[in-house]
């Protein structure tokens, strides 16, 4: 039988936001599952520590090697990165990074295939990027390249006199030598960051939105597109749920936002979602499992994306609760199938 462990760097899987799901999605498809963090692996005599989710309890056990690695969570210390290296080497994951916001961009941009999707980005290495973004754009926001959660953004417009600074929801007006001390302080930040055109995506009701495009690989390793919502500021430019923002459940949403187009635009998103995982996942040499592509719908019902996220966030939504999950332990036992016959 095949054997998935679900790798992460916190030691009590009930911190871990559906680990108890993973573990019961593994006991339907009928496959072994337990849990472990870098500490619990022996190199040496390939032997874990793992726990084992076990009448409603999760049991320690000393187990060997699971057959495939959920990499559900990353690293804390350079002693877990060579724990977590030695174990690649000797076992499939199913989880790799696919970079910053700026790395992203320039490789879907390099593809080609995609291009009009995309926002135009740039680094934010200078004062004077910003301000000709300003000249080309009007409006624009500066983020960070790793950031998440809609947090660190700063939205900017310029105006016939002044400019408009918005940051958490507070407004202020700044003059432009106002504005270039304060573009100052962000250069100075530790954090890198990008500069593009605030592209609006709004309700009927003036409210920014984005629609989270949620897909995965199935257990053929194909990609699916398993959800999609929409996620709604309730104030401000930041449609992201911590926040501030809400989700909602696509179909009533799209119906409402776009009466007799909603089906349209739903099947485009649809469609969209599928060929983009599939193409952008041939621009890595590593195999993906999971994305999140945020996007925007302007008034033209255009798609733009604004994000692609490794390791996507779930909400907590009642009728996300196994799908994920699911998805998630029959690709990982299609890896172990697949790695199983390689040998």
């Amino acid at each position: 039988m095949i054997t998935i462990g679900m790798l992460h760097y916190r030691k009590n899987p009930q911190t871990v936001f559906k680990s108890y799901a993973y573990a019961a999605a593994a006991k339907m498809e009928g496959v072994h599952f337990f849990y472990f963090t870098p500490g619990n692996v022996d190199l040496e005599n390939k032997r874990i520590k793992g726990l084992f989710y076990e009448n409603g309890a999760w049991v320690e056990r000393e187990t060997g090697y699971p057959d495939v690695v959920f990499n559900a969570g990353g690293t804390l210390t350079a002693k877990q990165d060579l724990i977590v290296d030695a174990l690649e080497k000797e076992i499939p994951f199913t989880s790799h990074p696919i970079g910053d916001k700026m790395k992203v961009y320039q490789r879907i941009k390099k593809g080609k295939r995609f291009t009009n999707y995309l926002i135009p980005s740039e680094d934010f290495e200078r004062i004077q990027t910003a301000f000709s973004y300003l000249d080309t754009f009007n409006v624009i926001i500066i983020k960070p390249l790793s950031g998440a959660k809609g947090e660190g953004i700063y939205f900017i417009e310029k105006r016939q006199d002044d400019f408009l600074l918005i940051v958490s929801g507070v407004e202020t007006v700044l003059s432009e030598e106002q504005l270039e001390d304060y573009l100052v302080n962000i250069l100075l930040d530790d954090a890198d960051y990008l500069v593009q055109p605030f592209i609006q995506s709004k309700t009927k009701q003036g409210q920014s939105f984005d629609i989270r495009l949620y897909v995965q690989k199935n257990g053929e390793g194909k990609w699916r597109l398993t959800t999609m919502y929409p996620r709604i500021a309730s104030k401000g430019i930041v449609a992201n749920v911590s926040s501030g923002g809400y989700s909602g459940i696509i179909t009533p949403f799209l119906e409402e936002q776009f009466d007799e187009h909603f089906f349209d635009v739903k099947r485009h998103l649809e469609v969209f979602a599928v060929q983009f995982a599939t193409y952008f996942d041939r621009l890595y040499d590593e195999q993906l499992d999971e994305l999140g592509i945020d996007v925007g719908i302007d008034k033209h019902h255009k798609i733009w994306m604004y994000e692609v996220n490794w390791r996507p966030g779930t909400p907590a939504l009642f009728f996300l609760e196994m799908d994920i999950p699911k998805t998630t332990i029959q690709y990982a036992t299609y890896l172990a199938k697949k790695a199983l016959k390689e040998i």
